[in-house]
This record gives C-alpha cells, sequence and structure tokens, in this order.
C-alpha cells in the first residue's frame, strides 16, 4: 500500500523567496466530479468459477489499491450487483458484443477497434439506466491484471486521504492495448551486493513487484546464490527468499527469472556436478520458475565449448521440475572466435531448452547480434539503471563534484536519457529486464517498463503517470516536472547551473504542500536528491573560493616565506570545517537517509545503515568529502616544509599553488571536468552512449580508498583520450609547450603533425613535455589530437588515460 503517514513539515528550512518557475504553478489535471466515474462505492465483479491466475489477483489488487487511495474498500461479487451505482468488471477471454456472463448484467461492450494481443487488454466506460460501468477485459489473465495498472494510472485521488478534489476515473476512458515487447522485466536480487534489497522480506517484494506490475512488467529476476555474504539486514534466510520471490511471481502470474554465473571452472567435474546438485535441490523447491540466464562473464571466464554443454545439462535438470522453463546465455567476455562457435552451434542444430541471448555489458552490439541469431530464439536486453559512473550508460560528462559525493549508485531519476535510449535500442529485441541494486533506479524502471509496452509514450507522460499513482493527483503534473528537473541538475557545470536551486525550491513548496506524503518513500527519495544536489552545489561554490585563497597564501611563499605562507594555506582550507550558510540541508538531507532506512531500507551510510560498501549508494559517507584539492595541498604542504632548504621549501609551495593557474597568456584543462576543459572539444550529438551509439568519449572517475583517495581532484577523472584540444588565442610572436599529465603513454599530434616528447614520463604527477612547432604557432590556432594506442592486452584499469592538459607560453620569442 502507498504509505501516507503524516510528519510535521520543515517550514524553516522554506527559502525566503519562491523562483517563479511556470511548471511549479501548474494546476492538476482540470478534472471536475462530472469529469469522473466516482468509485469509492463501486463494486468489483468478477467471474465465478476457476479463473486465469492475473485475473484472480487483479480483483484483490484493485480493491486493496483503490482502499489505500480512496479510503473505501470495494467489494468483490461474482453475481451482478443490483443496487451498487457504480461496477467495476475484471474479466478476461469475453469478446465484445458478448451477451453478459453475469444474470441481469449488460451486454459487454461492443468495439469497433481491433481486440487486444497476449497481455493486453481494453478499458472502457459506459452508463446504463444510470449505472457507470468501469470494464477492464484483458485478452488474458494478465491482461485483466495489467487493464487494473491502466485504471489506477488514470486514477484521480489525492494523498492524506482528502476529499477536497474530485476523484475517480475518467468518464471518456477508452483504451485498446497490447505490449510492444514481450519481456518487461527487473532484476531484484536478494544479495549483501544491494543497497535495498536485502531488507526486504516478502510482504515488501511482494508490495515493489506489485507496483512494477501496475507500469506494466511481467518478468522479475533474482540472483539466489551468487555472493556468499551474510547481510546484516536479511530478514529471512537466502534459501527462504528464492522460494518466497517465486511465490510472489506466482501470485501475480508474472515470469520467474534468476541469474546463476558459473563462476568457477567448469572443467572441474566434481565442482560442476555439485553445483548441478545444489541448483537442482533449489529449482525443486521453487512454486515457478520460468527461466535461467547464466552470464558468458561477469563473473564467469569459462570458454564457450564448456558453457553450451554445461546450460545443456542445467536445461535438464530444471525442466524435471519447471518443464517449461529455458535457459538464456550473454556473450559477455567470450573471444570474436567463441561467439563465432556458438552461433554455429544454436543456429545449425535447434536447441529447444535455449530460449534465447541476453545482451548485457561488454556483450557484441545489439543489431549485430539480432543479425547473426536464428529468428527461432528470442533476444533480451539486459540494460544498467542502477549506476551513473564506471557502468554501461555513464552520465555524460557528468560534473566531478558530483562524482565524488554522490557517486556511482544514487538515487538517479534519469526518464529522458532512458526513454531516449530505449527508443534507439528496443527494436532490436524482444523485451529487456534491467539489471538493478536497488530502488534508486525506481524511476527508470518505470521507463523502461511503460516504454517497453508503448513505446510512442514521452518520458514526461510516464513521469506524470509515476507521480499520479503514488503522489495523487493535484501534484502529478509539479511533481512530474520536479522529476525531470532532477535529472537537469547533472547537466553541465554544476557551479553554473543555477537551475539546481530552482529544483531544490520546487520541491520544497511540494513538500510543505502535501505533508501527507512525508512518509512515501518515492518521495522522501526525491526530496532527498533536491537537498543533496543544492547543498552540494553551494558546497562547491563555497569551497572552491577556500581552494583559491589558499593557493594564493602558497603563492606568496616567496615573499613570506615558507613556514607562514603554509600556516596561512592550512588557516584557510580549514574554513570548511566550520559550518557554511547551508548547513541546515545537511540537517534535512541525514533527516531523509534516516527516513529512507525506515521506510523502504535504503542504506545510505555504512557506519549507521551498514551498505554493503562505499561505492554501493552510501553518498551520505560522503556529505564532507573535500569539494576543492585540500587533502592533496595539505598532504604536498607537510612534504615541502620537510625539505632541508627554504629555497626548495618556497619552489615546492609556489609549483604546488600555481599548479592549475599556468598565468597569463597560458591556458589550463582539467580533462575530465566539464566545467573545467574549455579546450577540450566534446562532439556530443546525443545524451546516449551505449558502444555501438558512442559519439564522443566520457570522463572516466577513478575509485580507489573507497572513495575518499587524497589525489588532486583532477586526478580522479580522466579521458582516454580527448577527440581534440583547440587553443584560439595564441601569440605567433611568442613560443609555447604542451604539458601532459597521466597515465602510460601518449601520441601526441599538434596541427596534425607528430611530435616527440622532450621530457617523456608514464607517471601521474610528473607531466610529459612537448615543444610546439613554430608553424603552428605562428597559425594562431593549436591543436592537439592524439593517436590510438593498442593496449587490449591489459585490463581496462592499467590503460593509458589523460588528466591534465596545459599550453604554456614562454618567456622569449622565435
Amino acid at each position: 500500500m502507498p504509505d501516507v503517514r503524516w510528519l510535521v513539515p520543515h517550514r524553516a528550512l522554506l527559502l525566503p523567496f519562491v523562483i517563479a518557475l511556470s511548471w511549479l504553478m501548474a494546476s492538476p489535471s482540470g478534472a471536475t466530479a462530472a469529469d469522473l466515474v466516482d468509485i469509492t462505492t463501486a463494486t468489483i465483479v468478477v467471474q465465478p468459477g476457476t479463473r486465469p491466475t492475473g485475473e484472480r489477483v487483479a480483483a484483490q489488487v484493485l480493491q486493496e489499491e483503490l482502499e489505500a487511495r480512496l479510503g473505501a474498500r470495494p467489494a468483490i461479487s461474482t453475481s451482478w450487483p443490483a443496487d451498487a451505482p457504480v461496477a467495476v468488471v475484471i474479466a478476461s477471454g469475453l469478446k465484445a458484443g458478448a451477451p453478459s456472463p453475469w444474470p441481469g448484467g449488460p451486454t459487454v461492450p461492443a468495439s469497433a477497434g481491433r481486440a487486444p494481443g497476449p497481455e493486453g487488454f481494453r478499458v472502457t466506460v459506459t452508463n446504463t439506466g444510470g449505472r457507470a460501468v468501469v470494464w477492464v477485459l484483458g485478452a488474458d489473465g494478465r491482461g485483466a491484471l495489467f487493464g487494473v495498472g491502466e485504471v489506477l494510472r488514470a486514477l484521480r485521488w489525492s494523498a492524506g486521504g482528502s476529499t477536497a478534489q474530485p476523484r475517480g476515473i475518467p468518464a471518456t476512458l477508452e483504451l485498446t492495448s497490447t505490449p510492444a515487447y514481450a519481456i518487461r522485466g527487473h532484476q531484484l536480487g536478494y544479495r549483501q551486493h544491494s543497497n535495498t534489497y536485502d531488507a526486504w522480506d516478502e510482504a515488501r517484494y511482494d508490495r515493489y513487484i506489485r507496483d512494477l506490475a501496475l507500469f506494466g512488467a511481467n518478468s522479475i529476476e533474482n540472483i539466489p546464490l551468487q555472493d556468499t555474504r551474510v547481510s546484516p539486514h536479511f530478514p529471512a534466510s537466502r534459501e527462504e527468499m528464492n522460494v518466497a520471490i517465486s511465490r510472489v511471481c506466482d501470485k501475480y502470474d508474472l515470469d520467474y527469472w534468476i541469474w546463476t554465473p558459473a563462476d568457477y571452472d567448469l572443467a572441474d567435474t566434481a565442482k560442476r556436478a555439485q553445483t548441478l546438485d545444489t541448483l537442482e535441490a533449489m529449482f525443486a523447491k521453487m512454486p515457478r520458475l520460468d527461466a535461467i540466464f547464466v552470464p558468458g562473464g561477469d563473473p564467469g571466464s569459462n570458454p564457450a565449448t564448456l558453457v553450451l554443454p554445461y546450460l545443456e545439462d542445467l536445461a535438464t535438470r530444471v525442466q524435471r521440475h519447471h518443464p517449461r522453463a529455458k535457459v538464456w546465455l550473454s556473450l559477455q567476455w567470450f573471444s570474436a572466435a567463441q561467439i563465432d562457435w556458438i552461433y554455429e552451434q544454436i543456429n545449425t542444430v535447434p536447441r529447444p531448452w535455449l530460449g534465447g541471448l541476453v545482451a548485457g555489458p561488454s556483450s557484441p552490439p545489439l543489431g549485430e547480434t539480432r543479425a547473426r541469431l536464428h529468428s527461432r530464439y528470442r533476444l533480451r536486453d539486459y540494460p544498467d539503471v542502477t549506476h551513473v559512473v564506471r557502468a554501461q550508460y555513464v552520465v555524460p560528462d557528468w560534473d566531478p563534484a558530483f562524482n565524488f559525493t554522490l557517486g556511482r549508485e544514487p538515487i538517479n531519476p534519469r526518464p529522458v536519457f532512458y526513454a531516449e535510449l530505449h527508443d534507439r535500442l528496443a527494436s532490436h529485441t524482444d523485451g529487456f529486464i534491467s539489471y538493478s541494486d536497488g530502488v534508486n533506479d525506481d524511476v527508470n524502471k518505470a521507463i523502461w517498463s511503460r516504454k517497453a509496452w508503448a513505446p510512442e509514450a514521452s518520458a514526461r507522460d510516464i513521469m506524470v503517470q509515476y507521480a499520479r499513482v503514488f503522489f495523487g493527483d493535484p501534484v502529478a503534473e509539479r511533481a512530474a516536472d520536479g522529476l525531470l528537473a532532477l535529472e537537469k541538475n547533472w547537466a553541465g557545470p554544476l557551479a553554473s547551473n543555477g537551475a539546481v536551486d530552482g529544483t531544490w525550491s520546487s520541491w520544497q513548496r511540494l513538500e510543505a504542500e502535501v505533508p501527507g506524503l512525508q512518509g512515501n518513500w518515492r518521495w522522501q527519495q526525491a526530496l532527498f536528491r533536491a537537498y543533496y544536489d543544492a547543498y552540494t552545489r553551494h558546497r562547491l561554490l563555497r569551497e572552491t573560493d577556500i581552494g583559491r585563497r589558499a593557493n594564493a597564501a602558497l603563492l606568496d611563499a616567496s615573499t613570506s616565506g615558507a613556514s607562514a605562507a603554509a600556516t596561512r594555506a592550512r588557516a584557510v582550507l580549514a574554513e570548511a570545517d566550520t559550518p557554511g550558510p547551508h548547513e541546515a540541508l545537511r540537517t534535512r538531507i541525514v533527516d531523509l537517509g534516516a527516513a529512507l532506512f525506515k521506510s523502504i531500507g535504503m542504506q545510505l551510510d555504512t557506519p549507521n545503515y551498514k551498505a554493503s560498501g562505499t561505492e554501493r549508494g552510501a553518498v551520505l559517507d560522503f556529505l564532507a568529502y573535500p569539494l576543492n584539492d585540500r587533502w592533496w595541498i595539505e598532504d604536498e604542504v607537510a612534504k615541502a616544509l620537510s625539505l632541508s632548504d627554504e629555497a626548495a621549501r618556497v619552489a615546492r609551495l609556489v609549483t604546488i599553488g600555481g599548479w592549475d593557474s599556468p598565468g597569463p597568456g597560458s591556458f589550463y584543462d582539467d580533462i575530465g571536468n566539464i566545467a573545467r576543459s574549455p579546450h577540450v572539444q566534446k562532439a556530443r550529438v546525443s545524451g546516449a552512449n551505449p558502444p555501438e551509439l558512442e559519439d564522443g568519449p566520457s570522463p572516466h572517475f577513478t575509485w580507489e580508498d573507497d572513495g575518499r583517495s587524497r589525489k588532486r581532484l583532477s586526478w580522479q577523472v580522466s579521458l582516454r583520450w580527448p577527440i581534440a584540444l583547440v587553443y584560439e588565442q595564441i601569440d605567433p610572436q611568442a613560443s609555447y609547450v604542451v604539458r601532459l599529465n597521466g597515465n602510460g603513454q601518449v601520441r601526441l599530434r599538434i596541427n596534425g603533425a607528430p611530435v616527440a616528447a622532450r621530457h617523456d614520463s608514464t607517471m601521474l604527477g610528473d607531466p610529459k613535455e612537448f615543444v610546439v612547432p613554430a608553424d603552428a604557432v605562428r597559425s594562431r590556432r593549436i591543436v592537439l589530437t592524439f593517436d590510438d594506442i593498442d593496449e587490449s592486452d591489459r585490463n581496462w584499469r592499467q590503460h593509458s588515460r589523460l588528466h591534465e592538459a596545459w599550453l604554456l607560453k614562454m618567456t622569449g620569442t622565435h
């Protein structure tokens, strides 16, 4: 049920002014009581006798969801009600125009359109003799359940039980709908790795899986064995929950998948046999199992010649207990020769036990896979909707301040991005089951579920339905725009993105307006991000200024002496330890973190809520991570003061203070920092960047010391190679040197000509230097480009990367 507990609003945190955004003033749907069918006194009418599972549960779902939203629990009847003013019919298998299956009931309404296909439905409203009838007619049992989802997404209601706004179903509701894609699901693995799911019992899984079904999801994937750690949050053993999740899927007639990697040597026959025995014992306990997904890698590194026979044996074991179950394989980490062998094997000879292929991260491109795969097999996408850096679908050009604080797995509504991505990729597939590690990606799940049902739906339309279902109609439009605004918070440089404060102000106003939603975890998530983003922005502005003043103090060492300069710089840096003017935001963020742990089990830090790791959504751990180079400066200053010679101490302090300020006529780029890389050419056309659509390099953020690296911030963000660095304001009479800081090798071209380094190095912190040819200087435009280096024999972590670039104007002339 939606959680509509009351909580006193935090009015003290409201801004003294409200940014007058036009969408903030948007009214509710505008529906009047005359436009709606009031179903608070409705009777739900179902067919008698044995009915499909989805149809049976659909009536229960509608009854419970209406009670949660309207405060009225409609009766369920197998006979036609004589005196109910409104009836809601839930049925499947009834043909348009057919006689009523209930004595005294009306004829099934005729339809001029095409009947819905598998899992589809028709929803329509009729009025006969003064009685309104809402018809939810599924093509099959699942269709009836998904039809109820349509009704609930259209329902007008208000949070907190308010009756001030009109409530009900639009009287003109008329829709026949069939899903565009057959597979529509999400992975909800019960394991410690998760940032949320490991805190759930069967009831919580039931609630969330129902919510997903209301948006059209028909598949749930569990991770029953991988990750043997025992979470401190487990309410039940994994063995119990593996069965419980299967039971929930069976209750709603949703497909139950499991993800079971072969992450051991399949040549070990004893281990192989033991694993198959363990899996079969698990299969026997599950009331439902429809599919098993075995990734080719990530994890696992077995050759294809061992994997395919293993899958066939696995299929034999599972079909003893679940005869219709299929086994699926991804091509992750297989070599080209192994992939060719797999296609030859499965395309030449039919494998009835094989459901198809799954396209996961590092798999071959979807288009190529579809073209090579025999039409007897299906192709399922496996999109990562939960991560934002070091991921399949990173946030393009993300501001490093967000990386250092929000990290890899934050609350991440990206409705526009994922709607566009689905449009680009889905046509190659039969659907998707997303990769997810918690409810931080809940908005993204809704986007994928609805786009796979109705690709024509826009991101905003889906967000309005999302907000209406979970927050109520009066705020649906504004909350939808607020969710879209949270995605925009991550666009471009944070310091200059004043819209972040506008988004925060808007969510504050909504927060005060609807106190009945304060216990709603989806509402809490939106507020958390709005407050967190605003706090991070103001902290960035403050600490950037502190960093500039600290560097200025170090540059004064030649005048004041090393000791005095160091003392002054340290004192300036320490200003960040005193509460800033926006400390109230931090307090609210911490409070919301506690609320989210209580309401949904989100683990937003490691000390209090026992997140499985700092990279796993523990964003509260980084509320004070320096957003300037404080830690690096403090460490380097200490090293400088340890030098025995005053002149050396002074020289080193001046170098530290002027590291990224090369002086008049010279230029500096923090190459992966969108806010500090004015000469880096992005050439980005779209926002989506799967491998086959990559249109420009995205920054890479390293992850060291559990996210608490003391390196310069610029040394934690990089590009493999920029497309180019372009400098226009060149003095043709001067001499220039290019300085490049990064890991590994560089093959540099200046204005198209290869140049050799006058100082070479492979160490980060020891920049390479190249003299700019005189003819390039005389052209008044210097362009740096980079030849690729084949490092395919190395792990990606050892690949060469660039972090910083300088174009230094030297004294003197040619």
